[in-house]
C-alpha cells in the first residue's frame, strides 16, 4: 500500500473514532442508559464501522438523546446524518452517519430487537453511565 493511501486510511479511522466519541458525548449529555460501542470493522460484509447502542427511559428521553447526538456531532465534527428515522414514534431511533450508526431504544424495544445479540461477534465496549 502506498504511503498516501495509508495516511488516508489513518485519517479516515481517526475521523470515524472522533465521530464515535462525539456520539457518546451527545448521549451522555442527556443521560443515556447502557451505552455500548460495537466495533464492526473485523466483520466481513458490514456497511458500517461502528454501532453505538443505548436506551432512554421514555419517548421524551429518546427524542432528547437523538437531538443531543445530532447537535454534538454537528458541533464537533460538522456532520449531519445521512439518514434519520424513528423520531416521531421514539421507540427506536436510528441515526446513520454511514461509518457510525446510532441506535437509541426504549428498554422494551432494545430487549426485543437485541442488536447486541445479532452482532455478537463484534468487538464490544460498554461506556460507563454518567
Amino acid at each position: 500500500m502506498a504511503k498516501s493511501a495509508r495516511a488516508s486510511l489513518k485519517i479516515q479511522k481517526n475521523a470515524t473514532e472522533l465521530l464515535v466519541e462525539a456520539v457518546v458525548r451527545g448521549l451522555q449529555e442527556k443521560k443515556a442508559k447502557e451505552i455500548v460501542i460495537m466495533d464492526l470493522r473485523g466483520i466481513g460484509g458490514v456497511v458500517s464501522d461502528f454501532f453505538v447502542v443505548c436506551h432512554g427511559d421514555s419517548s421524551t428521553q429518546v427524542e432528547a438523546l437523538a437531538r443531543s447526538v445530532d447537535q454534538m456531532v454537528y458541533k464537533e465534527c460538522g456532520e449531519n446524518p445521512a439518514h434519520l428515522e424513528g423520531v416521531k414514534n421514539a421507540q427506536w431511533v436510528l441515526i446513520d452517519y454511514i461509518s457510525v450508526v446510532v441506535h437509541i431504544f426504549q428498554p422494551e424495544q432494545r430487549a426485543y430487537y437485541g442488536i447486541e445479540r445479532l452482532w455478537a461477534d463484534a468487538d464490544t465496549r460498554e461506556v460507563n453511565d454518567n
